[in-house]
């Protein structure tokens, strides 16, 4: 019996290992038929500049473009710009789906993909690059402090920790110039052709028309990528001005409540302190956040230590007001300074409505201030409390009057394309 109970293992085994190895060669094939693969990486800005490298690179109508995020709601971006959602059993989110949409851009005969990095952990980051897509051109957008406990406790940790995406003999863009001497060095172990992608290359006059908010750095990245993948400037951008933005992107909206109308702010997006800091900067200078502020901090249970950091940084912030949602809302509450306490609004527990929670928010914003001009900044992480205030404020959005820049056609795109290269 035990014989033929080792047989029927080693034939299992074997079977086993064949159905790999074939998937395994189904893969590679799926990858070569792709001429150019763009692996994006960093800890902010992922989701935004994947789909505005995708956006740039369909400006040549040569290109078959498709594209994958994995930020706020995962999408598989096909070539027209259509989208769909990605759909994953029981919600868990596992770097092997990269595989199959490898294989549904292989389908579409497309010439050039670019996908988000959704790996954190250091070896899977490597998994990811070196195995599953083998990108020839990688993108580090920026270096913050964030997941420091898969990628480390200092900035040079983390930066190393994301030159794991590096492609090997390829080319690395990235906005970071923090930590420019380690990602160097990284990319010179691996071979690797490191760009620095300068933000302030990105003028004001190219980001007015953006119909949304993004960063500079961002933008310098998808233009050196659109540059290495020879498209020019000018298309490229007014390919991305007219591109679908990501699901979480910064964004501030018209709210009425009672014919009281103050804006909103979603700054879930940036969870981490220096980069709400910094969205909230771009917020101001753009002249999107007036009046006085009130912030609101969502606090979750398998994020202490983030909720602790969104407490000590509403000084910072300038918030007039600090509303404290979720649970455990303790834990952000003695991170803020004691001097402003008596600004916070304590509204603990995970059992409160979208609607409950916007009508005790509401009940005071204007309460003390004469009804002032009023702009809420919600910030922490999204899921929990978060997700149903959002949803209760988009249900009272006032739709504002905006300028919206020159949608272009693909034909026009293709004769703006000709054109220019018949110019050079």
């Amino acid at each position: 019996m035990s014989l033929i109970l080792t047989g029927v293992f080693a034939v299992g085994l074997t079977s086993i290992c064949g159905y790999l190895g074939s998937e395994r060669r189904r893969h590679n094939r799926n990858l070569n038929s792709i001429g150019t693969r763009v692996l994006v990486n960093g800890i902010r800005g992922k989701s935004s500049t994947t789909r505005l490298v995708a956006a740039g690179l369909r400006a040549d109508p040569t290109y078959v473009v498709a594209a994958k995020t994995t930020g706020t709601a995962a999408r598989m971006i096909y070539p027209n710009g259509h989208e769909l959602p990605i759909t994953r059993k029981h919600g868990v989110v596992n770097v092997i789906e990269q595989v199959g949409v490898v294989e549904t851009a292989a389908r579409v005969r497309a010439t050039h993909l670019v996908l988000e990095c959704m790996a954190v952990d250091p070896e899977l980051q490597r998994l990811n690059q070196e195995v599953l897509v083998r990108s020839q051109i990688g993108v580090i957008t920026n270096v913050r402090m964030d997941h420091v406990d898969e990628m480390g406790p200092s900035l040079r940790d983390i930066a190393r920790s994301l030159s794991g995406g590096m492609p090997i003999g390829g080319i690395c863009v990235t906005a970071e110039d923090r930590v420019w001497r380690t990602l160097r060095r990284e990319a010179a172990e691996r071979d690797c052709t490191l760009i620095h992608a300068d933000p302030e290359s990105v003028s004001d006059a190219e980001m007015a028309p953006f119909p949304y908010l993004t960063f500079k750095g961002n933008v310098a990245c998808a233009l050196q990528v659109a540059e290495l993948c020879g498209v020019p400037r000018e298309i490229a951008l007014a390919s991305m001005y007219v591109a679908d933005p990501d699901p979480g992107v910064l964004r501030v909206d018209l709210v009425e409540h009672e014919g009281d109308v103050f804006r909103a702010a979603n700054l879930f997006a940036a969870n981490d302190p220096e980069s709400t800091v910094d969205n909230l900067v771009l917020l101001r200078d753009r002249g999107l956040v007036r009046g006085r502020l009130s912030v609101v901090i969502n606090c979750r249970p398998d994020r202490i230590e983030r909720n602790g950091q969104m407490g000590a940084i509403v000084e910072e912030l300038g918030a007039d007001r600090v509303f404290l949602i979720g649970a455990p809302t303790r834990s952000a509450l003695h991170t803020i300074p004691a001097r402003m306490r008596d600004r916070v609004i304590d509204i603990e527990g995970e059992h409160h409505t979208g609607e409950q929670l916007r009508e005790l928010i509401c009940a005071r914003l204007f309460d003390d201030y004469d009804r002032a001009a009023e702009t809420v900044v919600m910030v922490g992480n999204i899921h929990g409390r978060g997700e149903v205030l959002l949803s209760a404020f988009a249900r009272q959005h006032v739709v504002e009057p905006r300028v919206r820049p020159k949608i272009i056609t693909q034909r026009q795109r293709s004769g703006l394309y000709l054109s220019r290269n018949a110019a050079l």
